[in-house]
């Protein structure tokens, strides 16, 4: 028997007790050609390989045993390359998004606008394409921001309703639009009222429909700033700006609003102010009555859901060359300021105005025009309030001393950031 055996593994090649231990010593190929070489070894070293008769072929099955291990080497390599394919698409996108994290953190060093404002600038519909043919009624039309949008408006060919409490002023205005603009006698109506005279507002609002049967655009920009500390101000302050800033702003709204919902279209635009956002020493009643606004017209904005036609629009300008601070009231309602303060730190009301113009085209719900770091500190007042109280409280008191010298309460301290546009 034992002859036998030994005979037979000589017929087949073997020599030896025991099975031979094959090895194949590696070679600078390739791990597939390496793979290849170990799977035919091993299948010639399986005990079936061993019993080939002395025709020389492998019992069946065992012919498969090498191309599994081959196909099972590749298989490997292509799971190892896919796996490579990932994290290079991982890293090529997490580089994308570095790369625009760090754009936009350029561009908001560089903006005079919140992002959304100026992605619309720059993408969205303009002024030109969309507001002509309307008829637009501006509040507070005699100086600041509300004598530059009557100038703006005029070149687009609407027709314009403005109003504030000085006629001689309005009558001005609506000169320089007749000269500079396409306009025509009839395209623009002068209507003087009050605006804190709530009892005015709804035959205001009949005499605009009589002259041009229609209102497109509402501007609620009328209103009056503060410059006094809360305990040297009387309640007469407090009553005017509550009056005024909000009060105949919801009253005035209100008469147009009606009109609006019957035809189902129409665009409120309140020019709110920084101070709705945040809130600063010597304005706490101003503060109060732009925050009240804020409120109302975002919930009006809800209200009027089922309206998609009605756009309510909030626009929160920051501080801006105008003559607002000048007019502002003080510690008594009969007392202003007088000051010639250098502006040249605020934005150009030019460019506020123009993108306010953007924001009507693109009925944009809320947005935020300043200069850095103005625009800064709103942002920072809206998502790190702990942190913007705090260097409120710090530049506060700066303000103050400021406004006891009779100087302006931020020009001493802004004067290193000067307006980017004309």
């Amino acid at each position: 028997m034992g002859r036998t055996r030994r005979r037979n593994w000589r017929s087949n090649g073997w020599a030896g007790d025991s099975w031979p231990d094959v090895r194949v010593h590696p070679t600078p190929t390739r791990a597939a050609g390496r793979g290849v070489l170990r799977g035919v070894v091993r299948g010639w070293a399986e005990p079936g390989g061993a019993t080939r008769g002395r025709s020389g072929r492998r019992p069946h099955g065992s012919q498969s045993c090498g191309a599994a291990g081959a196909r099972s080497v590749f298989s490997r390599g292509a799971g190892r390359a896919a796996a490579m394919s990932w994290d290079l698409l991982l890293w090529l996108l997490a580089l994308c998004v570095l790369l625009a994290l760090v754009v936009q953190l350029v561009r908001f060093l560089r903006a005079d606008g919140d992002l959304t404002l100026l992605w619309a600038e720059w993408q969205g519909r303009r002024p030109e394409w969309e507001l002509t043919d309307m008829v637009v009624w501006v509040t507070g039309a005699s100086s600041g921001i509300g004598e530059e949008l009557a100038y703006q408006l005029s070149k687009l060919g609407v027709s314009l309703v403005l109003s504030a409490r000085r006629e001689h002023e309005l009558e001005r205005v609506k000169r320089r639009c007749l000269e500079n603009g396409n306009l025509k006698g009839k395209d623009i109506l002068v209507l003087p009222f009050d605006l804190a005279d709530i009892s005015s507002h709804e035959v205001a609002t009949k005499a605009v429909l009589q002259e041009f049967g229609k209102i497109d655009i509402l501007v609620n920009n009328g209103g009056r700033s503060q410059r006094s500390l809360c305990v040297e101000s009387s309640m007469d302050i407090y009553k005017e700006l509550i009056e005024l800033n909000y009060l105949g702003t919801v009253s005035l709204t209100k008469c147009v609003l009606p009109h609006m919902i019957e035809r189902k279209q129409g665009k409120i635009v309140t020019v709110n102010s920084f101070m709705g956002i945040l809130a600063a020493p010597l304005s706490s009643g101003y503060c109060a009555s732009k925050h009240a606004l804020r409120g109302f017209f975002n919930g009006l904005r809800t209200e009027l859901a089922t309206y998609p036609g009605i756009v309510v629009s909030n626009i929160f300008p920051g501080p801006v060359q105008s003559n607002i601070v000048k007019n502002a009231l003080t510690n008594a309602a009969t007392q202003a300021i007088h000051s010639d303060a250098d502006q040249s730190y605020k934005m150009a009301t030019s460019r506020c105005v123009r993108l306010m113009l953007i924001c009507m085209a693109n009925d944009l719900k809320e947005v935020w025009i300043a200069d850095q770091p103005f625009l800064s500190v709103a942002y920072l007042w809206q998502y790190m309030p702990t942190w913007a109280l705090w260097l409120t409280n710090k530049l506060g008191k700066k303000r103050i001393e400021n406004f006891k010298k009779g100087l302006d309460a931020d020009s001493s301290y802004f004067k290193i950031w000067k307006t980017k546009h004309d």
